[in-house]
């Protein structure tokens, strides 16, 4: 039997990249109604729920309203909370359908990745991001984890902004409407090595290196949450940042109570190069400097001995699958219901981009260890949605996101359930149907903070997303 495992925008204006900048104005603080037809509520569906909105948030809950009380928006379809991407590389947008000529391997990827982030200046992502952003929207998700390590000019040398890069991500998310944990990653090395500071830079790297940890810690200070955003650290890999600086990133976002994450052994290569320098795992070297912890999420978690799944377990330290890719770089499948079981909740994140669809980052999640176990049902499809929200939410430093309850953030995404993919199922079965049948092209209605972003499958702010990805992703060829 199927066990439930999970312990699983108000967007104001943001920093400006440049003069032409749009932002869209404050979302409305006044009372609003919704009506949900059919609403999950983490351990059932409910039909006709009405939820007041005030301040951005969920003041009341009604449920057994069989009708749209008089001034309601009506949300028909099934109603969730909005969808977390704990772990996504904005820039990676830019490599769909590119990448999957030939053959290959996770290093391979890496060089043409390398490319595209050789071209990009703080005014072209910014709007390659905040199409990117307005993608996500569509889909459903109204939180992203922005994994952030392009900060400097291709050379190395900052930009008179030193956070220009960064702040133009903040800024997208702004003007497409959903919520931003900028992990801002310090990325010093091209890899493991037994001298003091790693091996240095490679050639493309060199736009991500602050030179040293407390210099990326001077950077990175000068960033400041806002009601759309936080800023959060993130450690790139046990490669990019040398031992004897660990403890200053996780010390840096300890004294900030910020969100920690971190790429995990989603390499064996990266394990060798550790084992062979260090004499231990990566995750035994990050919890012999202080990394581990309940704030921090491990990305990938992939390749993990009995030890490191303990100590991930123990320390409550949190795992973010990313299925499409990890299965599109045939990087191999995380122990994920192992790492539960030990104690680490679960998150989704959409990482590349070969698609954004967090629908289909649960139903892979699921599907691969029935794939590796040859047995079906090692999460209900309620838990798979609860790593898909709440647990998505708390990981990128939002617990008050996830749910549909009095006091949450009033983010809602509402699907379909007359699609030629969800047509015919019972609407009591929403989780199961919004899992294992849906997908992000079957997100109707995207509410963050109250406001209705997403309306009948269009977004108010970016009213023709795939003009503006073709846009923004042409002017990064040549």
């Amino acid at each position: 039997m199927a066990s439930d495992r999970t312990q699983v925008t108000d967007a104001p204006p943001a920093p400006h990249p440049g003069p032409d900048t749009q932002v869209p104005p404050d979302p409305d603080t006044h009372e609003t109604t919704y009506w949900l037809e059919h609403a999950w509520l983490e351990s059932h569906v409910e039909h006709g729920v009405t939820i007041g909105v005030t301040g951005g948030r969920i003041a009341a809950v009604s449920t057994r309203a069989d009708a749209p009380p008089p001034g309601a928006t009506v949300l028909r379809g099934l109603t969730l909370p909005g969808l977390a991407n704990a772990h996504s590389h904005a820039f990676h947008r830019a490599l769909r359908s590119t990448v999957q000529v030939g053959s290959g391997t996770f290093w391979t990827w890496r060089e043409v990745m390398y490319g595209i982030a050789a071209k990009l200046t703080p005014e072209t992502y910014h709007a390659l991001a905040r199409a990117v952003y307005a993608e996500m929207a569509l889909a459903g998700i109204t939180s992203v984890g922005e994994f952030h390590y392009l900060h400097h000019a291709p050379d190395g040398t900052p930009y008179d902004n030193p956070n220009a890069m960064g702040e133009a991500l903040l800024a997208a998310a702004a003007e497409a409407g959903i919520r931003i944990t900028l992990l801002d990653t310090a990325y010093l090395a091209s890899g493991i090595s037994d001298r003091r500071g790693g091996k240095p830079p490679e050639r493309h790297q060199l736009r991500f290196s602050d030179g040293t940890a407390d210099a990326w810690a001077e950077r990175a200070s000068a960033l400041e949450d806002s009601d759309h955003a936080r800023i959060g650290a993130a450690i790139h890999s046990v490669r990019a940042v040398p031992a004897e600086q660990l403890a200053t990133v996780a010390e840096w976002a300890g004294a900030r109570d910020a969100p920690l994450h971190v790429h995990l052994s989603e390499q064996t290569a990266e394990n060798d190069a550790c084992l062979a320098v260090h004499g231990r795992t990566p995750t035994r070297l990050l919890a012999d400097h202080g990394v581990l912890g309940s704030r921090t999420t491990g990305v990938h978690n992939t390749h993990l001995t009995d030890e490191d799944i303990a100590l991930l377990g123990s320390s409550r330290t949190g795992t973010c699958m990313c299925p499409t890719t990890e299965r599109d770089l045939a990087d191999g499948i995380g122990p994920a219901a192992r790492l539960q079981e030990a104690g680490s909740p679960l998150s989704l994140g959409s990482d590349s981009h070969a698609v954004i669809d967090i629908l289909e980052e649960a139903r892979a999640m699921e599907l691969d260890e029935r794939l590796r176990t040859r047995r079906r049902g090692h999460w209900t499809a309620n838990a798979l949605l609860r790593a898909a929200t709440a647990d998505g939410h708390a990981a990128l430093g939002r617990p008050d996101a996830g749910r549909i309850e009095r006091g949450a953030l009033a983010d809602l995404v509402t699907i379909a359930l007359d699609s030629v993919r969800t047509a015919g199922t019972l609407p009591r079965l929403g989780a199961e149907t919004a899992v294992f049948a849906a997908s992000a092209a079957d997100v109707r209605h995207t509410v963050v903070g109250g406001r209705h972003l997403v309306r009948d499958g269009v977004h108010t702010l970016v009213p023709d997303v795939p003009t503006a990805l073709a846009e923004s992703v042409a002017a990064l060829r040549g």
